[in-house]
């Protein structure tokens, strides 16, 4: 029975229709390669730092890079000319494109995605994360960083070697501003306290859980095998979260990861921090969004912004769950 189910971060509708799943490729075919061009050396590799800019910061044991950070050579914004709004007509209005724009680079192995990561090493990209984060905060002029991945061409990538990109900006996204009014018209305490006891409770769509982190695939999925990250301890900021919730937090991605792959085998995703805007007040919870790419967004969705989802969540969450009840980690 098809069903519309409420959003609350976003307070928009989503469909959860799985009689599509039934149509001929239902699911994109994932893409064979994703770089254009493969004869020059990878620019993320150990030995060709000199294909990239000079690194900002660098973390590993025993001098040797495990995570570096760069500026990206083609960046979205830069610069640190100030957020000022110019009006050039009755329905043209610009503003300057100021802010930062890094990549960060998983690993030095180029075949060694989040999900195949050690403890430690997921703890690291945790860190250089927050790292980056307070450093942005510190810049005047900026309000709010976006961590993401693109993982598959299908998700975004242009270089294979597994990296994500951090964005400091002089703005606040609408996605962002949906989700704290979201949470600001939530009666009661934080919507995804409540959300972490709902969801144990009835433990449908429960992915992974541990006594820090809760992994589900929301009640309110937009997409197939969709999951939410939740750190247990409410706190607005990634970068004022303690040490121990970061690392949690980067081994229930790498779990969630591992098991989203045992069930579908390499597909393209989406990897997004969502952490509140450096000096937003309460209410808030930061969390991570995994969005599989694997279905394509077509002209309803684009026309109304309403998603369509081909595979309901509880589902979805049963299968990955299950994926998980025989490894040490699950």
């Amino acid at each position: 029975m098809n069903q519309l189910r409420l959003d609350p971060l976003t307070g928009r509708w989503v469909v959860v229709n799985t009689d599509r799943a039934n149509r001929p490729q239902a699911f994109a075919p994932r893409a064979a390669s994703i770089q254009a061009d493969t004869s020059g050396p990878c620019p993320f590799c150990p030995g060709n730092e000199e294909s990239s800019l000079p690194a900002l910061e660098t973390l590993g044991p025993d001098g040797k890079w495990q995570v570096r950070v760069m500026p990206n050579l083609y960046p979205a914004f830069e610069g640190e000319a100030p957020f000022v709004v110019t009006n050039r007509g009755p329905v043209f209005t610009q503003a300057t494109a100021g802010g930062i724009h890094e990549v960060l680079v998983l690993s030095p192995d180029h075949s060694k995605p989040w999900s195949m990561l050690s403890d430690d090493e997921t703890g690291i990209v945790m860190r250089a994360i927050s790292d980056r984060i307070s450093e942005h905060a510190k810049i005047p002029g900026l309000r709010y960083s976006q961590a993401i991945l693109n993982a598959g061409r299908e998700a975004g990538a242009s270089i294979e070697h597994p990296h994500g990109q951090l964005l400091g900006m002089s703005f606040v996204p609408r996605e962002l501003v949906d989700e704290q009014a979201g949470f600001a018209r939530f009666a009661g305490r934080c919507l995804l306290c409540t959300t972490v006891d709902a969801e144990e409770n009835v433990g449908y769509r429960v992915v992974y859980s541990d006594e820090q982190v809760l992994v589900i695939c929301p009640f309110w999925s937009g997409s197939p095998y969709e999951m939410l990250v939740i750190p247990r301890a409410h706190g607005p900021h990634l970068h004022h979260s303690p040490t121990t919730d970061l690392l949690a937090v980067g081994r229930a991605v790498k779990i969630a990861l591992g098991r989203l792959r045992d069930v579908l085998g390499d597909i393209a995703y989406n990897l997004v921090f969502h952490s509140a805007p450096y000096r937003a007040p309460e209410p808030y919870h930061w969390h991570v969004h995994i969005v599989p790419k694997l279905t394509t967004v077509a002209g309803f969705e684009l026309g109304t912004g309403v998603l369509i989802n081909i595979v309901n969540p509880e589902q979805a969450a049963e299968e990955l769950a299950a994926a998980g009840s025989n490894s040490p980690a699950g």
